[in-house]
């Protein structure tokens, strides 16, 4: 059997916990900051959670993580 290809744009933008489960980078944080407030930028920096719909996309795509 052949070995399983990785979706590299996937490896760049979601890492796996430990517990299994998907977390990735809020949107919104790249360009244009001086216009949002200093606690709006701070909550786009913390990591956030990928919903199970997506996680089970994103398990075929990642197949070694």
């Amino acid at each position: 059997m052949q070995k399983l290809k990785t979706r590299r744009s996937a490896k760049k933008r979601f890492r796996k916990t430990v517990n299994g489960s998907f977390v990735r980078r809020k949107a919104f944080k790249g360009h244009l900051l001086e216009k949002k407030s200093s606690k709006r930028k701070r909550e786009l920096s913390k990591h956030m959670k990928v919903f199970f719909g997506d996680s089970i996309a994103l398990r075929s795509m990642l197949p070694y993580l």
